[in-house]
Parts: structure tokens; C-alpha cells; sequence
């Protein structure tokens, strides 16, 4: 660290510490390394300052202060993000997990959550009134990040993509502002917002649109032996074609880990899982689930009644903090037999047992919307298919990531060109970004050019602005 950036670095502490509440924290202070720590462990970076913020005011006045300093800013909502978006060497990081408010009025159907909640704070509160919002997979993912990337889960074939049921987001501008996004407010910035990731600012509040779901619904996993998988994915692809859109069946190709539900023999070896998720009446959900139940042999089956908080974070253990992560990812025009075969293919080549092959359907509600709604756009994708690598050892890197990028090379032949920026790794540059984007990043430039003509906030998978 030369002279300059050590003074740099303390005027911007001290200018900070006199203008926010919140900790402001530097190098060997306590607190420093598990604000600056997320979720992937190959991504370890250095924050000049970190804030841990307490309210907008802190917002507000970091994204001044960095622009003050000409220093890069970074956003830790849930700290979730594949390629470590949330911190940046040398810069200032706003951390928000000390902001996880959620408020709900069940009387008109709306929640809002503030930046740093998860997954699980907004289902824990929405769920005391029989309701949800169209969320992730994992109930450790911070919804920010999930939002403003477009965002998927269980629901997403009866509502769309998560930003589809996003009714405003309070926001502060790369200039400093605090300005309200929704179709009636600034509704450039919020087609922007619903899919276009970080680049037009740090959102301080999410209002989402809330759907009767559960408590209770019919849920869970199921699994066949690895030999079996050709008949299964044939099986899998019929049964999805003809599913209502109260179900989600994901399917997972991977090794059985040591898990209860599943017979003790398969532990180790290849598997088919299925996470299935029926959100509508109980009685519809078994019925559309007993052909699934019946099928073949399966060594597990905990498809059963629970409740959708409980299948909320079933996929939790599968994906836990600290281990090292690497994805490769497209978007499906379908559900080939031959995609299927590559893929069984590949699957039987992991490097790892923590790795999988994972296909979540995203057709119905999310196909019915036009391309330009909103910026997420993919309006064409019947399914995200992502080859996720997962290992424990630094050294096993080499191996890991190749494994997923070979598969990758093999399945991309089946996309529809683009892919989710949010699945999107840390050296995926600008022709990633664009295929994210697809048509609509020319109009995303243009807003970028509007609101944020600096490119302040820019380390996200960044959208450069347009000319002017």
C-alpha cells in the first residue's frame, strides 16, 4: 500500500465516521473480516473501509462519500453472489446485514423488505399470514441481489420472475439522492431495476407483491439410482411438459451425500434427485405428484405435506458458506432428449461430491410477458440450467472448474443464447453481460447513462453508459 492510498483511506474513514452511524470499519478491526467474507471462498478481498449500515442516511451518505474520495463502491446485501459482487479490493464496501426489516399488509397483498434481509426473514414474516413472494431456492440468499438480477424459484411458473412481482424499490442515485422507483415514479429507472442487476444504484427498501400460498403445501425431494437416469429424464421431461403451474419439479444430477432421506447403499454413488414443490391446494398437489412417487424405485422420497418455509430452505445444506463455487449456466429453449444425455453424461464425469447438474423450469408465467417488460427479458427460456462445481480444497481448483466448463461447452448447444446474470461468474466479462441482456441492453445503456453517467456503481456485472 503506497503513502497516498494510506492517506486516502484515512481521510475517507474519517470523513465517514463523522457522517454515519453505523460501524465504519478499516483492517485489524474486529468485525472487518466477517463483514468483508461472503459466501463463495474462492472470492477473498480487501475493502479500504467497510460500513455496516444502520439506516438510509448511511446509504446516502457512503455513496457521497466514495464520490468524494473517487474511490469504488461496493453492496453486501446477502453476501450470496457467485462471483463475490459484493466486495471490492481496495474500495468501500456497504455491508446491510444490520438492515433485515420486513413489513407486511395482508390486507392490500404487499411486503417490504429492506436490503440486507434473506430469503428466509421475508418468508418467515409473509408466511404468518398464509402469503408469499416469488423468492429463490436457497432461504440464505440475500433478496437484493436475487431481485434486482430478475430472480427465480418455485413460483415462478404461476407469477414469473421475482422483479415481475416487485411494485417499487426505494433507491439512492449515484449522485445521492434518494428517489422511488415503480411504474407511476421514475418508471425508466424501474423497467431498468427489474432485472438489470446493481448499476443504478444501492436500493434501500423492496416492495413486493404477495400471493396465497401454504402454510401447508406439497413438497419435498425424491431420488433414483444414477443407472437409472436415462429413464428417468425421459420420464422427467413428459412429466414438466404436462404439470400445472402450482408445480416445480428441479432436477439434480449429482453424488448422494451422506444424507437421512436417502438409503444408505446410495451414499457416494450417482443419483437423480428431484426437489418438487406443488403450491397451490393440497389435495391438486398430491394428485399431480403420485405418478412422480410411483415411478421406478426411488432410494429416497420425502415428497410429502409440509410446510413452504420448510421447502424453502431445503436445498440449503447443499450449498453452504465457506466452501469454494464455481458455475457455468444457460438459459433452455427446451427439454432435448439429447440435453438430457449430455448431461448424464457429464454428470458421471464430477469432479466433486459437493458438484451437480441442476435444471429448474422457468416456462409459464415468465414466457407470457413481452420480451421488453422489463429488463430481465429471456421471455423465450423454458428452463435455467446450471452446471454447478462445489469442492473444499484450493488445490482441487484446477479440476473443478474445468469439469464445469467442459460440461458447459457440451450443453450450450441447447440454449437460447442467453444466460442469468445473477448464475454468472466472476470472470465473465462484457459479451456475458450482453447475453444476459440480450435485446434490451441498448435501453439499459441509455438508463445507465441517465441515472449513473459516472459508472459509479460498477462493480456489479456492469453495464456500461451509452454514448451521449
Amino acid at each position: 500500500m503506497t503513502i497516498l492510498e494510506t492517506q486516502t483511506q484515512r481521510a475517507l474513514t474519517d470523513d465517514l465516521r463523522a457522517r454515519v452511524l453505523g460501524p465504519v470499519l478499516r483492517s485489524g478491526d474486529a468485525g472487518y473480516d466477517e463483514a468483508r467474507s461472503v459466501w463463495n471462498a474462492m472470492i477473498d478481498k480487501r475493502p479500504a473501509v467497510i460500513v455496516r449500515c444502520l439506516g438510509v442516511a448511511d446509504i446516502v451518505a457512503s455513496v457521497q462519500a466514495a464520490r468524494r474520495h473517487g474511490i469504488a463502491l461496493s453492496v453486501k446485501g446477502g453476501g450470496h453472489n457467485i462471483a463475490g459482487l459484493a466486495v471490492c479490493d481496495g474500495g468501500l464496501t456497504l455491508d446491510m446485514s444490520l438492515m433485515r426489516g420486513v413489513w407486511v399488509d395482508s390486507a392490500v397483498g404487499l411486503a417490504r423488505a429492506q436490503p440486507g434481509c434473506l430469503l428466509a426473514d421475508v418468508d418467515r414474516e409473509t408466511q404468518l399470514h398464509g402469503l408469499a413472494a416469488v423468492l429463490g431456492f436457497v432461504s440464505n440468499t440475500g433478496c437484493a441481489g436475487l431481485t434486482l438480477g430478475g430472480g427465480f424459484g418455485y413460483l415462478s411458473r404461476r407469477f414469473g420472475w421475482t422483479s415481475d412481482n416487485l411494485s417499487a424499490v426505494d433507491l439512492v442515485t449515484a449522485d445521492g439522492r434518494l428517489v422511488r422507483a415503480s411504474e407511476r415514479e421514475n418508471s425508466d429507472l424501474f423497467w431498468a431495476l427489474c432485472g438489470g442487476g446493481g448499476n443504478f444504484g444501492v436500493a434501500t427498501s423492496f416492495e413486493y407483491k404477495l400471493h396465497p400460498v401454504g402454510p401447508d403445501i406439497i413438497a419435498g425431494a425424491i431420488a433414483w439410482r444414477g443407472e437409472e437416469a436415462e429413464r428417468v429424464l425421459d420420464m422427467y421431461r413428459a412429466f414438466v411438459a404436462q404439470a400445472p403451474r402450482e408445480l416445480t419439479c428441479v432436477a439434480a444430477l449429482r453424488v448422494a451425500p451422506p444424507a437421512p432421506w436417502l438409503s444408505r447403499e446410495v451414499h457416494g454413488k450417482p443419483i437423480v434427485a428431484m426437489f418438487v414443490c406443488h403450491s397451490g391446494r393440497l389435495a391438486d398437489g398430491a394428485e399431480a405428484v403420485a405418478r412422480l412417487k410411483a415411478f421406478g424405485k426411488p432410494v429416497g422420497d420425502i415428497v410429502q405435506k409440509r410446510t413452504y418455509v420448510s421447502q424453502q430452505s431445503l436445498l440449503d445444506a447443499t450449498q453452504p458458506r465457506g466452501r469454494r463455487y464455481y458455475w457455468k449456466s444457460e438459459y433452455l429453449r427446451g427439454f432435448e432428449p439429447a440435453l438430457f444425455a449430455r448431461a448424464a453424461e457429464h454428470a458421471g464425469r464430477i469432479a466433486s461430491p459437493h458438484s451437480a447438474i441442476l435444471i429448474f423450469p422457468i416456462d409459464g408465467a415468465t414466457n407470457e410477458r413481452s420480451e421488453v417488460h422489463s429488463a430481465v427479458g429471456n421471455r423465450d427460456a423454458a428452463a435455467v440450467i446450471n452446471i454447478a462445481s462445489a469442492w473444499e480444497d484450493a488445490r482441487d481448483d484446477a479440476a473443478n472448474i474445468e469439469w464445469a466448463r467442459a460440461a458447459w461447452r457440451d450443453i450450450r448447444a441447447f440454449s437460447t443464447g442467453g444466460t442469468y446474470v445473477n448464475f454468472l461468474t466472476e470472470e465473465e466479462g462484457p459479451d456475458r453481460v450482453r447475453a444476459a441482456y440480450r435485446t434490451n441492453y441498448a435501453r439499459l445503456a441509455e438508463i445507465k447513462a441517465t441515472w449513473d453517467p459516472e459508472n459509479v456503481f460498477r462493480t456489479n456485472k456492469n453495464i456500461a453508459p451509452a454514448a451521449t
